[in-house]
């Protein structure tokens, strides 16, 4: 009969430490999960909508027929990265986030925002755990002018709403910081609650000033821009979240009319500027492109 336990006492040792390593390396794998909790989620799929719907009113007449006729299927597909997020966190969570504070003090001019030099002085995976979210930008504007130059409308209409995603992931400032969501100062979920639950509440009143869409010499060094302006929101964001809360046992409706109050204004031009840039970024790629004809629809 064959023996399912070896009879000597080494290769029961041996199978003992390769069992002990396994349960280890799985217990480590679980408990990072937690040690290092997933990035914010950006502004909200309300936030990401209203972003995109925006975005369409800066364009000139060549391109804005085309947008305003899929208005609603953008506006449908610009949350799909938040869904690959949820969906794919270990492989995906780099590309929605840029830790600025991971280099150093504004300017923070030790980062190189050349890729390739970024992965030569840095490596890939320090870069990937700090976060790329300015180049993924770029790949995706990269990915928009091939669309529109090989006339793929389908494509275009896809790639389209997930660039606007990322885009308006670079203009929360909570996407800059190791501090995320509040966690590192005592003030978990304001992520949340400044772009998330202050878009939902009060997004009917928002008065939103856009800017005609401009083409950007380069996407890429652009988006690096917007992240730092960006961030440079966040300690007047966190300052008026505590005194919002002074006296309050709970994140009530006084709580959100005191933050609205404090922070709305920097919420209103971080998502204005998000669309601007939005439609900066699909005129660039249009322009890039060779200034195709696009269909009406």
């Amino acid at each position: 009969m064959t023996r399912l336990i070896p009879k000597s006492r080494t290769a029961r040792w041996n199978i003992t430490r390769c069992y002990v390593a396994t349960v280890a390396l799985s217990a480590g794998m679980f408990l990072s999960l937690f040690a290092f909790p997933s990035p914010a989620r950006a502004w909200g799929e309300n936030a990401e909508r209203l972003v995109a719907g925006k975005a369409v009113e800066t364009l000139p007449p060549e391109l804005r027929g085309f947008f305003e006729a899929n208005r609603d299927f953008v506006g449908r597909h610009v949350s799909e990265p938040l869904a690959l997020l949820a969906k794919s966190p270990l492989t995906e969570r780099r590309n929605h986030f840029l830790y600025l504070d991971h280099y150093g003090k504004f300017p923070f001019d030790t980062l190189p925002h050349d890729y390739k030099a970024a992965v030569a002085k840095y490596s890939k995976s320090k870069l990937e755990a700090s976060g790329v979210l300015p180049w993924q930008i770029g790949v995706f504007s990269q990915k928009l002018t091939a669309d529109m130059r090989d006339h793929d409308w389908e494509e275009v209409r896809i790639d389209a709403a997930h660039l606007a995603a990322y885009v308006a992931q670079a203009h929360d400032p909570f996407h800059t910081t190791e501090n995320f969501d509040g966690h590192l100062s005592g003030q978990t979920g304001v992520d949340s609650r400044f772009g998330e639950n202050m878009t939902d509440r009060y997004s009917l009143f928002f008065p939103m000033r856009t800017n005609d869409a401009v083409f950007l010499r380069d996407p890429t060094e652009h988006a690096f821009d917007e992240a730092m302006s960006a961030h440079a929101s966040l300690e007047n964001i966190l300052l008026a979240d505590r005194r919002a809360r002074e006296g309050l046992s709970d994140y009530t409706d006084e709580y959100f009319d005191r933050f609205y109050n404090l922070a709305g204004a920097i919420l209103i031009r971080q998502l204005s500027d998000a669309a601007s840039d939005v439609g900066s970024y699909w005129l660039t790629a249009w322009i890039n492109a060779g200034r195709p004809q696009l269909p009406p629809q």
